[in-house]
């Protein structure tokens, strides 16, 4: 870097701070993800599509999800990555879904930086599980998870000395727990529909 005139140093900064978005730095740079929020009407009422992930894959193994994964330099946007993994681990054909837009993103513990796309899918619909991903799929009613008395916040200690970090729950749901990163997800898209 070569050394501005002293005096033109606050000038300079100001040109180059105005106008430009401020952003967050974390420690350690985070691996880009993106989940599909798969939105179906069944019945008269609205669901979410969640998939639970086998045991036997690398991360957030046998936890509750929605469909998504890594971002691959091929993917151009959020919502093509969300769309080839959700086809990739549901069979859910990218042309079946309307997609509405972006959720808020959210880091994880686990070091991902994951952009939420919520997107229309028909109902009934033929998936097709990849097996060596995906152990189920199944779908809640967005009436149930917005119910209050179904969710739960539990303290735990944060990685690094500091308050204790909240980590939200929805009680058991056909048999399946819904926590997380997945289910600030859920909130999140909640806090939309209230408002």
């Amino acid at each position: 870097m070569s050394q501005p005139d002293p005096q033109h140093l606050p000038q300079r900064l100001r040109q180059r701070l105005q106008g430009r978005k401020p952003m967050v730095r974390a420690e350690w740079r985070a691996r880009p993800a993106a989940v599909l929020i798969p939105l179906y009407l069944d019945g008269g009422e609205w669901h979410a599509l969640f998939t639970r992930r086998t045991d036997s894959v690398e991360s957030h193994r046998g936890q509750v999800s929605f469909p998504g994964g890594m971002m691959e330099p091929a993917d151009p946007d959020p919502e093509t990555a969300a769309l080839r993994e959700a086809e990739e681990e549901i069979g859910l054909h990218p042309k079946d879904v309307e997609i509405v837009g972006r959720l808020d993103s959210l880091m994880t513990v686990t070091q991902f930086h994951i952009v939420p796309v919520v997107g229309v899918m028909p109902w009934p619909y033929p998936l097709r599980l990849n097996p060596a991903e995906v152990a189920r799929v199944f779908g809640v009613p967005l009436s149930w998870l917005a119910d209050p008395a179904n969710r739960e916040t539990h303290l735990r200690d944060p990685l690094v000395p500091g308050p204790k970090v909240p980590v939200h729950y929805f009680l058991p749901y056909d048999g399946e727990i819904i926590w997380g990163a997945t289910a600030r997800i859920t909130l999140n898209l909640l806090e939309l529909l209230e408002n």
